[in-house]
């Protein structure tokens, strides 16, 4: 999508802190940040929420999962605990129209999220 922030990461047009890539995903650090670790992991085909996801998307659905579990070894995370959380439609919080996972850690994470 040509006003799609993500796709724009994706193609490197809009520089990113990247934490993950391969020829599905991009994993990067949020530029603002709700945890000391605070990592979104997007599928490189645009769609814009799980809403659209579909059963060919299961595995890609399963290894935005596995890198999530990556990067919380890599990022020392795993051990203390984490947050992952999809955001969708506008009441769940979600303000970039591209599916994406959020993994954060580093702190305690309250509940409920607000």
């Amino acid at each position: 999508m040509d006003d799609c922030i993500f796709c724009k990461i994706i193609d490197g047009i809009i520089p990113s802190k990247k934490a993950y890539e391969d020829d599905q995903l991009l994993a990067f650090h949020d530029i603002a940040a709700q945890a000391p670790v605070h990592v979104l992991i997007i599928p490189k085909k645009h769609m814009e929420s799980v809403l659209e996801l579909s059963p060919e998307d299961d595995a890609l659905l399963g290894h935005m999962f596995r890198v999530a579990q990556q990067l919380a070894q890599e990022l020392n995370i795993k051990d203390d605990g984490f947050r992952l959380v999809f955001n969708t439609g506008n009441d769940g919080g979600q303000t970039v129209m591209h599916l994406h996972m959020h993994l954060m850690g580093g702190r305690a994470m309250g509940w409920p999220p607000g």
